[in-house]
């Protein structure tokens, strides 16, 4: 007699996701949740899979408060979408008052967090993880990072993905008086002293949730593969060794890997609302030329469609983004190029701002250089408008700017570190290959050089600038989306299962 295997069942575990279905009674409209990436990443592989038919589950927060909040018209499309395609059975909302009142996802204080993660974990390991009795089970981030202990434990496959490095620390007896019994599998903790027992395990011993998790699961991913090896490398002092450590065992065992996140399905120009006009790769140049005119009327900048644009997206952060690079070099950049009324637009918060506009009255760049708070809205404009985007970072575990710039025509001009690193290539026109252009050496030197290759591409005659754009619109538009990454999602779910994820 013929045997039908049924097809694996996923549970995702995550503390955040922009999108989920209907089903969940009183609050099933409104089941979002975002903090950054993870939740876009989250709601896209669930979306995905349940498309091919994967038996995919979800245990989230019950954040009865947000839940109840009203969405935005795209994220009720989204919805709608998504609805016809997944059971309500299939989402598992764990109960606790940690959450139920909370109006973001982390709370600005520490200890809060921990608690909070200790509440969803308990949940997912006390009730739905029995109730679901998953074949693999993928954990995010340090808000998960006790589960993978007890998946090890019950031998049950478990992926780790770290979107962030942040981490949280509590000993044991502090845990299992949160309700965690972690008696079972309190040796495949992760802790700040190796314990020779449990009792000692118990007591003034800190257990790490991040590098418990990455200590546990049976597989790891970061969200790129070369932040993953400047880990490994040791390149970033910012990363605690023990982390490090364990990592580069994972990597050292071919346990660990990298895959790139994917910008938003609302980043696309000939579709975008938030453009004055809207166009495609074929339509570019008049698009662009368009928008750039609104941004420029909009912010009081010099009125010219064919002067270069050069937009900042991120935060304005010294240690990440490289924001003091720039300002080294700005009044220098924007005189060398004055003829040609070169400008730099800011759509970010951060500290740094005010010396950007120390910078900009100091000099009379006001009709050259506009700073301006960040806005979802403006974004999305200066993307459609601008020639090129701004990405010195020190250190980019992944990155979306250098991702969307291109879908839009706007070339990224950066430094080549982590994810910058595998979604960038310089540009060689003569080749027709690249996307924008790279800077090794993390200095005003290094960014400024970095400039003037970009502007050399910009000063090309216009018809082969076009052919240029066009090309790189439409392979990024291709490569830098939630089916890709989806598809390295579920690529590395059917190698730890050893069997795919749909069965014929």
């Amino acid at each position: 007699m013929e045997t039908f295997l049924a097809n694996p069942t996923i549970l995702l575990v995550t503390p955040e996701v922009t999108y989920l279905p209907k089903g969940m009674g009183d609050i099933a409209d409104n089941l979002s949740a975002k903090a950054g990436g993870l939740a876009d990443v989250s709601a896209t592989l669930i979306s995905a899979l349940f498309e091919q038919g994967a038996d995919i589950h979800v245990a989230l927060p019950d954040y009865r408060n947000m839940f109840g909040a009203g969405i935005a018209p795209l994220q009720i499309k989204k919805l709608d979408a998504i609805r016809r395609k997944m059971p309500a059975e299939r989402i598992h909302l764990a109960e606790d008052r940690a959450f139920f009142y909370l109006n973001q996802v982390y709370s600005n204080y520490g200890h809060e967090n921990g608690k909070i993660s200790l509440a969803f974990q308990r949940e997912v390991i006390n009730n739905i993880i029995p109730r679901v009795q998953p074949d693999l089970i993928h954990c995010n981030d340090w808000m998960t990072g006790l589960i993978p202990a007890m998946a090890r434990q019950q031998e049950i496959p478990c992926l780790f993905t770290i979107h962030n490095i942040h981490t949280v620390q509590h000993p044991l007896h502090y845990i299992e008086d949160r309700g965690i019994d972690a008696a079972s599998f309190w040796q495949h903790l992760f802790y700040d002293h190796f314990p020779s027992g449990y009792e000692q395990a118990r007591e003034n011993n800190l257990v790490d949730f991040l590098v418990s998790g990455v200590f546990a699961a049976h597989f790891v991913n970061t969200v790129s593969e070369t932040f993953l090896w400047e880990i490994v490398d040791g390149q970033h002092g910012f990363v605690k060794e023990s982390l490090r450590r364990e990592l580069a065992g994972k990597y050292e065992a071919g346990c660990a890997a990298g895959i790139i996140n994917a910008p938003d399905a609302s980043f696309d120009p000939a579709s975008d609302r938030r453009l004055k006009f809207k166009y495609d790769a074929d339509t570019h140049v008049e698009g662009k030329s368009e928008n750039k005119r609104a941004l420029q009327r909009a912010l009081g900048l010099i009125e010219n469609e064919h002067a270069p644009l050069l937009f900042w997206p991120s935060r304005m952060d010294v240690i990440q983004k490289g924001c003091q690079l720039l300002a080294h070099i700005l009044y220098d950049v924007v005189s060398r190029y004055w003829d040609q009324q070169l400008q730099v637009v800011f759509v970010a918060d951060g500290e740094f701002k005010k010396y950007f506009r120390e910078i900009n009255w100091r000099h009379n760049l006001l009709e050259r250089v506009a700073l301006c708070d960040f806005d979802e809205n403006l974004s999305h404009l200066a993307y459609g408008a601008s020639d090129f985007v701004l990405m010195p970072s020190l250190f980019e575990p992944c990155g979306l700017p250098q991702m969307i710039g291109p879908i839009y025509g706007s070339l990224p001009v950066a430094h080549d570190t982590g994810g910058i690193h595998d979604t960038v290539v310089h540009l060689n026109v003569d080749r027709e290959e690249g996307n924008g252009f790279l800077f090794e050496t993390f200095d005003p030197s290094g960014l400024s050089w970095a400039i003037d290759e970009a502007m050399r591409f910009f000063n090309l005659p216009s018809l082969v600038k076009a052919k240029e754009i066009t090309r790189i619109m439409c392979e990024s538009k291709a490569a830098f989306n939630h089916s890709v990454t989806a598809r390295r999602y579920m690529d590395l779910y059917e190698k730890m299962l050893e069997r795919p994820l749909i069965n014929d």
